[in-house]
C-alpha cells in the first residue's frame, strides 16, 4: 500500500486494493461524484536520448504520435505476439516517456525492457514517489480542473505540467485519472474529498470492465495477443508504423482473421466474485475462456471481463457455478486506428 493511501481511513484488502465504508459505493458513482486510490496501477517512466526509438521497437504504439497530449494506448508483447503488458503511454517531454499499467507489471516489464535500454541510452524508473486517484461521476471532469487547475482533456489525451497530469478514461460516467507527486496526494484527496465521496478503486475498476477495457495483470502475462483483448478495436495497435517485437504475428493474426479468442463483457447471475483465469464453461463443463477481471456492480452482481473463444454456438455458459449472460460492449469490435484517435483534440 503507498504510504500516503494509509491516512485516507481506508482499509487495505490487498496490495492492490482498498476499501472505504461508504455504502453503495458502485451505485454512488452512478448518482454523484467519488473518488479513488488508484492503487492497482503503476508508473514506469523511459528517459534518454534514444526513449523515442527504443519504444518504437518495443511497443504496438506509433510512438511518434505520443505529442504531449494523445497518450495512445499500447501493448509490449514476445517475439510469439503474446502480451507482456499493456499501457497507456504519456510523453511529458522530447526525451520522457511515461507507462500507466497494473502495479505488479511494473517491475516484470522495466526487468525485460533493461536487457535493450542499454543500446538506446535510455533509463527506466520505477516511479513510486507517484500518487493516482480516479475521480468518477457527472462532476469529475469539473471538480479537476477547479482542483487542479488544468483544463481536462479529450478521451484518451493528458494535460498538465512535469509530474501533475490529468487523463480522461471512457466509460457510463465520466472519469478522469489525475497523476500526481505522492507527497502531495493527501492534501489534494482531502480537498476533492470536499465535494466527492471517497470510493475503493473496485469502483474504477467496474467501470474499466463496463467501458470493455482489459488490463493485464500477472494472470495472463505471456498468454495473449493484443487482439485477444480487443486491443485494436481501442486504438492500442498501429497497423501502419514498422517493426516491433511480435509485431509480425500481431499483424497476421488481424489481416488473416486469426483471432481465435476475443474479449466479451458478461454479468453473472450471483454475487460471488470469481478468481482471475477462473474458467468460463460450457454445459458440460468444457473450458472455453478465462475471466481477466470481475467486479461487483451497482446490484450487487458480479459482472466480468473474459476471453472467449470465437466459436459461435457455445451454448449455455457459467463461471465459477454461476450463469453467465453477454452484455453489449461499448464499441464495436473493428479496427480502430490510433492515428484518428490522436487527431480528436
Amino acid at each position: 500500500m503507498n504510504a500516503w493511501t494509509t491516512a485516507l481511513g481506508g482499509r487495505q484488502e490487498a496490495e492492490d486494493r482498498v476499501v472505504f465504508d461508504t455504502p453503495a459505493q458502485a451505485r454512488l458513482a452512478l448518482d454523484s461524484t467519488v473518488i479513488a486510490p488508484l492503487v492497482h496501477l503503476g508508473v514506469l517512466d523511459i528517459t534518454g536520448s534514444g526513449a523515442e526509438a527504443f519504444l518504437q521497437g518495443q511497443t504496438s504504439a506509433e510512438v511518434g504520435l505520443a505529442d504531449g497530449r494523445f497518450a495512445p494506448l499500447t501493448a509490449f508483447c514476445t517475439p510469439k505476439g503474446r502480451m507482456l503488458a499493456n499501457a497507456q503511454l504519456l510523453r511529458l517531454a522530447p526525451e520522457h516517456y511515461r507507462l500507466i499499467m497494473h502495479r505488479e507489471l511494473v517491475a516484470p516489464l522495466a526487468d525485460h525492457l533493461k536487457k535493450f535500454a542499454a543500446f538506446y541510452k535510455v533509463d527506466l524508473r520505477t516511479r513510486d514517489d507517484l500518487a493516482l486517484i480516479g475521480l468518477i461521476g457527472q462532476e469529475a471532469t469539473a471538480t479537476a480542473e477547479v482542483r487542479f487547475d488544468i483544463v481536462a482533456p479529450t478521451v484518451w489525451h493528458h494535460a498538465g505540467q512535469d509530474d501533475t497530469q490529468l487523463l480522461t478514461h471512457p466509460g457510463p460516467r465520466p472519469r478522469v485519472l489525475a497523476c500526481l507527486p505522492a507527497e502531495q496526494a493527501l492534501a489534494c484527496w482531502a480537498r476533492l474529498a470536499e465535494s466527492a465521496s471517497p470510493v475503493g478503486n473496485a469502483v474504477w475498476c467496474l467501470h474499466d470492465i463496463q467501458a470493455g477495457i482489459a488490463w493485464l495483470t500477472p494472470a495472463h502475462r505471456d498468454a495473449l495477443l493484443p487482439q485477444m483483448i480487443n486491443w485494436e478495436a481501442l486504438g492500442g495497435i498501429s497497423f501502419k508504423k514498422g517493426c516491433y517485437t511480435g509485431q509480425e504475428v500481431v499483424a497476421r493474426a488481424h489481416f488473416r482473421g486469426q483471432v481465435k479468442k476475443r474479449l466479451v463483457r458478461a454479468q453473472l447471475e450471483g454475487s460471488e466474485l470469481p478468481a482471475l483465469a477462473s474458467p468460463v464453461e460450457t454445459a458440460d463443463g468444457k473450458a472455453v475462456g478465462e475471466v481477466l477481471a470481475a467486479e461487483l456492480d451497482a446490484y450487487d452482481q458480479a459482472e466480468i471481463l473474459a476471453v472467449l473463444s470465437t466459436k459461435e454456438d457455445l451454448g449455455p455458459l457459467s463461471v465459477a457455478g454461476q450463469a453467465l449472460k453477454l452484455l453489449k460492449l461499448p464499441y464495436p469490435i473493428e479496427r480502430l486506428d490510433p492515428e484518428s484517435l490522436a487527431a480528436r483534440r
